[in-house]
């Protein structure tokens, strides 16, 4: 809480690059100044980088969604993004009438009849009963990611998403989405949940109001990239890897500042603790930072696969991608043995209100290594918040607290720490 550099970072990352999207010239800027941040810190014993090709979507002109009613007579703006990967409207706006379903279920009770040439409205919002929100997304986002391949063999022109947000608030709600080569691809967009109350109360009025949408949005050749590591090497067991990681890409809207440049500045910042507090681990630790895990997780992939190749060793691997708030405990996925090991040292972390030691899971870059059983953990910060910033304009550096900031990557550094000492 003394030494800590992340915070600093962070506001360098947020404000001199701001938002990183695979593909774009700020990720190939980012990856640069992680570089040359680690090799000056000279925190690590070596500093390298794995290549790698990623997707490149760009999102274009802003788009615009507009909603005309004949009762109403006036046209209402909704606050609308376009869902990452989706196509664009080919620069003239697509105009059609809605008709709002909750889930696929009610897509396919419909049929193609009442679906054709309409833009599909899902509307299902994250369950406010959950109160680790991370489960209310989990039960909600298959409309952002299948929503446009479901509706699609239906007929639907488009589709228009509720942000997956358990506020409401004015701030649309990007993130990726799919398509499958053997269905037509549809745009897919995203509005506000406050206008997404609106739409809904707008259609019960006029069930034949129309929407026209403009996006300008589109898919580009594959662009070379790379996964940044800082290591310092093990004394004992140099060849056996702890590795602790965030992703270094972030959505276009904000500064991805929570998702996931708190990630990617904590990982960076446990080398820096160990190499200031002047241990020296038993294994080699790596700090990962991975490129492309918001649409398409190339960096996890390849990471997993030079391992593979080089038959490393690795120990265990934790991820922080879950927001820079206040730590509460970690997501855990592996040995139930492995498992039970490291809950016994929970009373070394509740003084510090450390304390959820329950809830499975990992990260999507650090997953790739569960095939070659290696325990994974991610660090569970504070769920409530994360959601009114994930995939938004309002994920920003001014959002994120240092001193929550900090005490995550400590919580990562202690956790490391232990099973450096005591192995799993």
């Amino acid at each position: 809480m003394l030494n800590g550099k992340a915070y600093s970072q962070l506001d360098v990352l947020c404000h001199q690059i701001g938002g990183r999207l695979s593909g774009s010239t700020q990720a190939a800027k980012a990856v640069e100044w992680v570089k040359n941040t680690l090799k000056e810190s000279a925190t690590a014993d070596t500093v390298f980088t794995q290549d790698l090709l990623v997707p490149h979507w760009v999102r274009g002109a802003k788009e615009v969604a507009v909603v005309n009613s004949l009762k109403n007579k006036k046209a209402v703006t909704l606050n609308a993004c376009a869902l990452g990967g989706s196509i664009g409207t080919d620069g003239k706006p697509l105009t059609a009438e809605v008709i709002e379903i909750k889930n696929f279920e009610e897509l396919k009770q419909l049929g193609k009849e009442k679906i054709e040439g309409k833009i599909v409205f899902y509307n299902r919002r994250m369950d406010p009963t959950k109160i680790n929100t991370f489960n209310a997304y989990g039960a909600a986002v298959n409309q952002r990611w299948a929503g446009a391949m479901q509706a699609a063999p239906f007929g639907a022109a488009g589709i228009l998403v509720r942000s997956i947000n358990p506020a409401m608030d004015d701030f649309p709600h990007t993130g990726a989405m799919g398509y499958a080569d053997s269905i037509k691809k549809i745009p897919a967009c995203a509005v506000s949940t406050n206008d997404a109350d609106k739409l809904s109360n707008m259609l019960e009025h006029d069930a034949k109001l129309k929407v026209s949408l403009t996006m300008n949005c589109e898919i580009l050749p594959d662009a070379p990239s790379q996964n940044v590591i800082a290591e310092i090497k093990g004394s004992e067991f140099p060849n056996e890897y702890i590795i602790v990681g965030g992703h270094l890409d972030s959505w276009d809207l904000g500064e991805g500042a929570h998702d996931d440049g708190a990630g990617v500045v904590q990982a960076m910042e446990v080398i820096n603790l160990f190499k200031k507090t002047g241990i020296k681990p038993k294994h080699s630790i790596r700090a990962v930072i991975f490129m492309n895990e918001e649409n398409g997780g190339r960096g996890g992939k390849k990471y997993a696969e030079l391992a593979k190749e080089r038959n490393e060793k690795h120990i265990a691997a934790i991820e922080s991608d879950a927001g820079g708030f206040s730590p509460r405990g970690f997501f855990m996925e592996g040995d139930s043995i492995k498992s039970e090991k490291i809950k016994s040292w929970k009373n070394l972390f509740e003084p510090y209100e450390v304390y959820n030691w329950n809830n499975k899971g990992s990260g999507s870059d650090v997953g790739h290594l569960k095939d070659q059983g290696v325990f994974l953990l991610g660090l569970m910060p504070d769920t409530q918040r994360y959601f009114d910033v994930h995939h938004t304009s309002n994920d920003v550096f001014k959002n994120v607290n240092r001193r929550e900031l900090e005490l995550g990557a400590a919580t990562m550094a202690a956790l490391i720490y232990l099973i450096d000492q005591h192995g799993l």
